[in-house]
């Protein structure tokens, strides 16, 4: 099989030229999309929180809104219907940005992590116990030390489960990304699949190479969870 992808010059695992391979633009748009949706969540999740609806009631309707609709229009909804309005065609940076299908994938997939990451840390920020808080406050600590010493370290550390899921949903989400003719493992697999017509090798090793991803992401965040949540394990365990 290897040797049939070589000959139609169409591969997962290597490249001609300057081109990313198909590993390299899945992992490039997972890492991208992640790391921007959780430092942006991060401010969100506090504002999802707060006791004021002007802070709180724009965060939740951005949740509503991308976590009620699917991922799949949203990006059909940036790649094709939003080039379509004038006013993005006649501005230089919008008409350069949404001209391209990598921006249009990334922009699609950072906001729609974001949202779900989002309410994933304000569920962990609403766990905090009111001791913590309460010890906070006895110890002067103003509210943006306490929220940046105490309560969303100590909130990241209990979402860490919850946020690993996510970060291996994106992961399969990124290969919605041949929409928008981004050619990441899902769309170079369509390509062999139409130069060889083999689909079960083509989509096969597609498969493979997502489960063995998903695998390593699963590792990483096990050796993380036992290092930061050590306090939370029975203490038979921690003997």
């Amino acid at each position: 099989m290897i040797e049939i992808l070589k000959e139609y010059g169409i591969s997962f695992l290597w490249t001609d030229g300057y081109h990313l391979t198909g590993i390299a633009v899945t992992l490039w748009l997972l890492v991208v999309s992640v790391t921007i949706g959780f430092f942006i969540s991060i401010p969100l999740s506090v504002a999802r929180v707060s006791s004021y609806k002007i802070f709180s009631v724009p965060v939740w309707l951005f949740s509503y809104v991308f976590r009620g609709t699917p991922l799949y229009v949203q990006l059909l909804i940036f790649y094709s219907g939003v080039y379509t309005l004038g006013v993005v065609r006649d501005t230089e940076f919008l008409n350069w940005f949404f001209r391209s299908g990598y921006n249009c994938v990334l922009l699609s997939l950072v906001l729609n992590t974001c949202a779900y990451t989002t309410e994933i840390f304000a569920g962990s920020i609403r766990e905090t116990k009111a001791g913590e808080v309460e010890a906070a406050r006895a110890y002067g600590f103003s509210t943006w030390a306490m929220y940046t010493k105490i309560i969303i370290p100590s909130a990241l550390r209990r979402a860490m489960p919850a946020y690993s899921n996510e970060v291996i949903m994106m992961l399969h989400s990124t290969s919605l990304a041949f929409a928008a003719t981004v050619p990441d493992i899902l769309k170079i697999a369509r390509d062999v699949n139409a130069a060889t017509y083999m689909p079960f090798h083509a989509f096969g090793i597609a498969a493979v190479i997502y489960l063995v991803i998903s695998l390593i992401l699963i590792s990483l965040f096990k050796r993380a969870e036992k290092r930061w949540l050590k306090h939370l394990a029975p203490a038979s365990q921690n003997a």
